[in-house]
């Protein structure tokens, strides 16, 4: 309710195949992102929570019911009045901690926003790794949370005019070099499983017309994370911000052995981004929870020739998916998959917020 542009939906929803089809602007992203909110705490496109709030409301209110593999039906709850706290529930039972509910429903959204993993900065890139480690690793979590902490603290002290103290730097220098190595272990050991799923799904996508791979690059493989971080800071002084650590780690995506960034076709660019979003899928189902995550596509297919969407179509309508939410402007997209489906499925319109089946 009072989500964005969508002022009150109830749906009931198949548990297989969801297809909303409808005009760019509509709400069917609108839809999605309260799907991901629920599991996320927050949007996929909007960090600032009451900016989600329906224009002229006072208020969102998010609530969806999830029937889990053993059966066992959990009830999650998000409300958030402006000016307020976001408040989350699990079965009637408020969060102390909202990082308690990461995993709990794990979720992989495929979205146009997607491209900045290639296009844009390794913040992206960096993002990407954590969004399925956090899911399944709660330590991981907690790790990230410490070290943000503590490189905030330490850039604060670096933009001070007199010299800092001493005692206090190598403070938060120790903090960050102990929980910036617990990261590079379990990023290094994420990546290095990820890689040949990853290529098994481009394969798959693009009928192994080109090559793919992964190169994760971090400051951790310089040796001792504490030193690396100390080595320079006359020259973090200069600048004002922390030069060194994990928070500068990336993940380069290479085709046919060169940066796909500079080498990819808007084809490749695209089928690269779906085949890291499907291993990132295929991945948390076999990982944490073990729970089959929630899969959002969301206006994929633009860009793709039409042999990629056949493989794509393939794939996502095979076992190893559980229920599956596809925004699409186009019908016959839609109606490709359906066909080749024999699994049940829900077709929803939307226009102006408002959603029918």
């Amino acid at each position: 309710m009072n989500y964005k542009n969508i002022a009150q939906a109830e749906l009931s929803l198949s548990p297989k195949m969801n297809c909303f089809i409808g005009h760019n602007g509509e709400g069917k992203t609108n839809f999605l992102d309260a799907v991901y909110f629920l599991s996320f705490c927050k949007s996929a496109t909007n960090s600032i929570d009451s900016q989600n709030i329906r224009h002229g409301e006072e208020f969102f209110m998010l609530q969806g019911e999830y029937e889990r593999e053993s059966g066992d039906v959990e009830e999650i709850y998000c409300g958030l009045k402006r000016r307020q706290k976001k408040r989350f529930k699990r079965n009637k039972k408020e969060y102390q901690r909202l990082s308690e509910h990461i995993g709990l429903v794990p979720v992989v959204l495929v979205s146009p926003a997607d491209a900045d993993l290639i296009l844009g900065g390794s913040e992206e890139r960096r993002r990407f790794m954590d969004l399925v480690i956090v899911q399944y690793d709660h330590e991981y979590l907690e790790a990230l949370v410490r070290y943000n902490k503590a490189l905030q603290q330490r850039n604060v002290l670096l933009k001070q005019e007199d010299e800092p103290d001493e005692d206090l730097m190598c403070l938060w220098e120790d903090v960050m070099a102990q929980e910036g190595e617990k990261i590079y272990r379990k990023r290094s050991a994420y990546v290095e499983e990820f890689i040949p799923v990853f290529q098994e799904f481009y394969k798959r996508i693009s009928q192994d017309k080109e090559q793919v791979g992964l190169n994760y690059v971090s400051h951790g493989q310089r040796g001792n994370l504490l030193e690396v971080i100390r080595r320079d800071r006359a020259k973090d002084r200069i600048m004002g911000y922390s030069l060194h650590g994990i928070h500068k780690d990336d993940l380069e995506m290479m085709l046919g052995g060169f940066p796909i960034k500079r080498e990819g076709s808007q084809g490749q660019n695209k089928t690269c981004l779906i085949a890291l979003k499907l291993a990132q899928f295929d991945f948390l189902r076999r990982t944490g929870s073990r729970t089959t995550p929630l899969l959002l596509l969301d206006d994929i297919f633009d860009k793709l020739d039409a042999d990629r969407v056949e493989q794509i179509v393939r794939l996502v309508s095979s076992e190893q998916f559980g229920q599956i939410f596809v925004t699409d402007t186009n019908r016959d997209h839609l109606d490709r998959i359906l066909e080749k489906t024999d699994k049940d499925y829900k077709l929803f319109y939307v226009e102006n917020g408002e959603i029918r089946p």
